[in-house]
């Protein structure tokens, strides 16, 4: 009598919850902030799953190098289109190369950069951790006296962590060459009076913050893309939900925290 008493009030409780997108949102904090705790407690743990890391270096970092430098690129190209009719408007096309450099290295670079591999990536992690879920390789890995958490979710951080800025600094170096040979075609102007216009005023105060804030983007978006893998349920529904939420909350974590990592730099560094 007592048990089925208890069992009425948890279905009670869970039923209520699942109808109260209060309860949900800050459940779906909790463990997320339970989960961060685990995987941190992880990074200090043997084995550290070098080799694993190594691989997932090469699956999120080489294979996204082409889209990220695509993407790179075409920011480039647009910039210098857009800005060459705005700077000569005001009379300050003699500008146009400082103006494209600081714009992509400052801010363009990483936030497409972050926001590229946030869709390549951030639906990978989810989809493949979402379908070991489902058909229980997990569970699997857990049975054979390997921990999940550290080598299916901790290596796939650490190589978004690492990658991230590497891919910044392509999508930088691509954007950059791209602008000038769009200004080029309009208004020649060599590759080496370009670059020492573009970076004159360039210090390490400018280059390396926000070259290496995209580290953060990558660990933003390794945690959210495993979180919403792992948790993934209901089969290849759930599967594809996991990726969609992946690319989706990654995104926007993404660009929230961009507001308050740029506060920071100028903070600290200006």
């Amino acid at each position: 009598m007592a048990s089925s008493t208890i069992d009425g009030a948890s279905h009670a409780n869970g039923d209520a919850l699942q109808h109260n997108p209060t309860a949900l949102f800050f459940a779906w904090f909790g463990e997320l902030g339970m989960f961060c705790g685990s995987l941190v407690r992880t990074l200090f743990q043997r084995p550290f799953e070098g080799h694993e890391i190594l691989r997932q270096m090469d699956a999120i970092g080489a294979k996204s190098l082409p889209v990220v430098a695509l993407a790179g690129a075409a920011t480039g190209i647009v910039m210098s289109m857009q800005m060459r009719d705005s700077m000569a408007r005001f009379g300050g096309k003699s500008l146009l190369p400082a103006v494209i450099v600081f714009a992509l290295i400052k801010e363009s670079g990483p936030i497409i950069t972050a926001l590229v591999a946030s869709g390549r990536v951030g639906a990978g992690i989810g989809a493949e951790l979402g379908s070991m879920k489902v058909t229980e390789q997990i569970d699997a890995i857990s049975a054979s006296a390997v921990n999940p958490l550290k080598y299916l979710a901790a290596t796939r951080v650490i190589a978004c962590a690492l990658m991230l800025p590497l891919l910044a600094i392509a999508a930088d170096f691509c954007g950059v060459m791209s602008g000038w040979v769009a200004l080029t075609l309009t208004d020649p102007i060599s590759l080496e009076l370009f670059l020492n216009n573009g970076f004159r005023n360039m210090t390490f105060n400018d280059l390396l913050p926000s070259t290496l804030k995209t580290a953060v983007f990558g660990m933003i978006i390794g945690v959210l893309s495993c979180f919403q893998g792992m948790r993934a349920t209901g089969g290849t529904e759930g599967v594809g939900r996991a990726a969609t939420s992946s690319v989706v909350l990654s995104s926007l974590f993404v660009i929230v925290s961009d507001v308050f990592l740029v506060r920071l730099i100028q903070i600290f560094f200006s």
